[in-house]
């Protein structure tokens, strides 16, 4: 936090109240299957992407009652002793078909919750694993950012989802923090955690499972949705070079589909350089923010699913950094 705050606070804070505004085959190796509920209104879906590694696709959506806050990906993999969970969803209710999912089919243990950033659709469901006894792991950034957010969060969440399902949610901290690089032995399977400086927002985490070469990459890669920026845009682009090197052979981001890596880069990395680079442009024009903010980026509108919701508000972040350069 103190990093996204640095001294430039008035732009931080008009970035900030915009983001706060929105927002069937046992596998004999593990004892998993894919697994969904009888009721249609209650299906949750697992796909094995690699041995012992299965994921849940969020809708491309924004976070509403209607979808119960199932917009994020998430993650589920499977050591020989143990279970790693990569976010939760965007409310309790997700985060309880995601326990039953894995409850129906394997009795090992959940040791690790693993949650790559302090936003609400990936982590409003952590209340429903505490009662696994699990540890929750995060960036070190990560309990300050929830200490000041999560209170905005909870408010503004309530308000657009209603107290059905927010009232139920829990702000957990992590127990277990990564500074730089942490690594977890789920018995026969390491996973590599790395904690990123600013960049999609300040308490990124992404999760290398070396077994597969599948990296859970968090919201530090879009595919399809198009990227939110509620952190650094420079942070961010410089963080790309350094994400292309993890020896991994797909992805699944935070929003979108698994994808090969690092191609998966490609057109995350486009969208952020035009946004930077018409933002810098329309600075230098002295061209002021509620003008600048409705073309900065525009080409990309059709290679987009959310444009209309967040570009917008992608420039406003981009423009309150840039504008102090």
């Amino acid at each position: 936090m103190q990093q996204l705050l640095g001294h430039h606070l008035p732009g931080f804070v008009r970035a900030l109240s915009i983001i706060i505004g929105l927002f069937a085959a046992l596998d004999r190796s593990t004892g998993l299957t894919f697994f969904r509920h009888a009721h249609a209104d209650d299906r949750f879906s697992l796909s094995e992407i690699a041995s012992g590694v299965y994921v849940h696709l969020g809708k491309t959506e924004l976070m509403t009652a209607d979808n119960d806050g199932d917009i994020a990906n998430i993650g589920i993999i499977v050591g020989h002793n143990l279970v790693a969970v990569i976010d939760t969803g965007g409310s309790v209710r997700v985060g309880a078909r995601l326990l039953d999912a894995i409850r129906a089919r394997t009795s090992k243990p959940i040791r690790y919750v693993i949650n790559s950033h302090a936003h609400p659709d990936h982590m409003f469901g952590n209340a429903a694993l505490a009662q696994t006894g699990a540890m929750f792991v995060g960036h070190a950034n990560l309990p300050q950012a929830l200490a000041v957010r999560g209170p905005l969060y909870l408010d503004a969440f309530r308000r657009s989802m209603g107290p059905r399902l927010i009232d139920e949610v829990k702000l957990i901290a992590p127990t277990l923090t990564v500074d730089r690089e942490l690594r977890l032995d789920l018995g026969g399977r390491v996973l590599r955690l790395r904690s990123w400086r600013t960049a999609h927002s300040d308490s990124d985490l992404t999760v290398l499972d070396e077994s597969t070469g599948t990296l859970f990459a968090g919201d530090l890669v879009f595919l399809q949705h198009v990227p939110v920026l509620d952190g650094s845009i420079r942070g961010w682009l410089a963080a790309l070079d350094e994400l292309a090197q993890i020896p991994a052979r797909r992805v699944v981001p935070g929003h979108g589909p698994v994808a090969d890596w690092p191609a998966a880069l490609a057109d995350e990395r486009r969208y952020l350089q035009r946004l930077a680079h018409d933002t810098r442009s329309l600075i230098a024009q002295g061209v002021p923010l509620a003008t600048a903010v409705q073309s900065a980026g525009a080409t990309e509108k059709l290679e987009w699913r959310l444009f209309e919701e967040y570009n917008a508000r992608n420039a406003t972040a981009a423009y309150s950094e840039l504008e102090w350069e």
